[in-house]
Formats: C-alpha cells, structure tokens, sequence
C-alpha cells in the first residue's frame, strides 16, 4: 500500500448515515476532529489475524418523516462546517493494533495528521484503531460504530480477541469503541440516535479534552436544536 494512503486521526466514524453524521456534528461542536466513512462487507475477504470483517446492517426506519428532516438538517451542518465526510470512502476492515504494530505502520509510512496532533510515542495510546478502506488506512484512538446489530458486534469483538461480559457497551468503551443507533431489540427512534451521538460526543471529548469538557457540556445539538 502506498505511504502517503495512511492517515491520522482522533475518531472515525464507521457509517455514513444520520446516526454517523449525529455523532460526528457533535464530535465538531467538542473540537475533536473525526472522519466519516461508510461501511460495507466484502464478500470473499481474506480476514488476518485479529481483525474484524465490517458489515453493513441495514435496518427498517421508524419515523421516516421525521428521520428525513433530522437528516436533512445534519447534511447541512455537516457542509457548512466542513466536516470530513467521506460518503464514497467504505470501511473494509478493521485491525486493533498494539505499540509495535503501530510503530511498524508509523514508521513505514508517510503518515498525514491532522492539526494540533502529535504522533510522539508520549502521545500515542497503549492500542489504536486502523480502519482499513480501499483508499487507504485510518489511523484513529476512538472508534463509532452505527447501526449495527449487538449480535454482529459481539461476532466482530470476538474476531478481535477482546473478551466481552454481559455488558457490551463497557467493554466497547474499554477499547475506545462506541455504539450509535443501535437499540437492543429494535432500531431507535430518531431522538434516541441523537441523544446516543450527544451521550458519545461527550464521552470521547472527556478523553481528548479532560480540563475543558464541563464548559462544552452546557451547549445545545447545533444542527437540530429544535428536535433535542
């Protein structure tokens, strides 16, 4: 793969739809920068060691009226902000690395990164996340995850080697993973997606920004304040 297709992150994204552009509208209003990309399998895949094959999971919307406008509103948002959505840029697979993996990737590359970012081994967590697309590799701390069914989750955490207990969410957040629009037996109503994407925005901005996230957390969803 060539050196100049790996990039640098805070999060990605992993779905294009109103769940991913919920969560990375409140990731922009925290100041953490994120790239969105869209999810998809790839049939026939070859699927190394420890790494999870990413699925699409397409569920029924509820409340299309209402799921059409709140989107509406995030595109715009999205746009006017220059939020960096990669709508055609799909998620193949995706690899939890350790430090020598990370060094070994760093070091064998021509790593863009985005401002304010350091890439020093002071500054690099004990693991990190490669989302892998056919463009390239996303090199991130934090990973979200939309719209995928707990039992698919479940499957990719176990590809992953990483023990999971009852509760998924906890273990999901132990490795800077997190979960939008996923309800635990239907898909949530459009509210429910954007107070999980508030829920994760807050969550990751304490992690990247501890001394600054109480003031963030008195703002209001800029992109559909009436609906919150």
């Amino acid at each position: 793969m060539p050196a100049a297709s790996t990039e640098r992150t805070t999060a990605v994204v992993i779905g294009a739809g109103m769940s991913g552009l919920a969560v990375a509208s409140e990731l922009s209003r925290y100041g953490v920068d994120a790239i969105v990309v869209d999810g998809l399998q790839v049939p026939g895949a070859p699927q190394p060691l420890n790494t999870g094959i990413l699925q699409r999971c397409d569920a029924a919307d509820a409340g299309l009226q209402e799921r059409s406008e709140i989107l509406r509103h995030l595109r715009n948002y999205a746009a006017s902000h220059g939020l960096d959505v990669r709508n055609t840029t799909r998620a193949v697979r995706l690899d939890r690395l350790d430090d020598a993996a990370l060094g070994s990737m760093v070091s064998g590359a021509a790593v863009s990164v985005s401002a304010g970012m350091d890439l020093t081994s002071a500054a690099m967590p004990h693991h990190q996340w490669a989302v892998h697309t056919a463009n390239g590799v996303l090199l991130a701390d934090h990973i979200v995850v939309t719209r995928c069914g707990q039992s698919q989750l479940r499957r990719m955490l176990a590809e992953l080697g990483i023990a999971i207990g009852q509760n998924l969410v906890a273990a999901m957040r132990a490795i800077g993973m997190y979960l939008v629009g996923v309800g635990e037996l239907a898909t949530p109503t459009p509210k429910e997606v954007l107070r999980q994407a508030k829920v994760v925005g807050q969550a990751i901005s304490a992690k990247v920004h501890p001394d600054s996230v109480h003031a963030a957390l008195t703002g209001t969803f800029a992109a559909v304040p009436a609906l919150v």
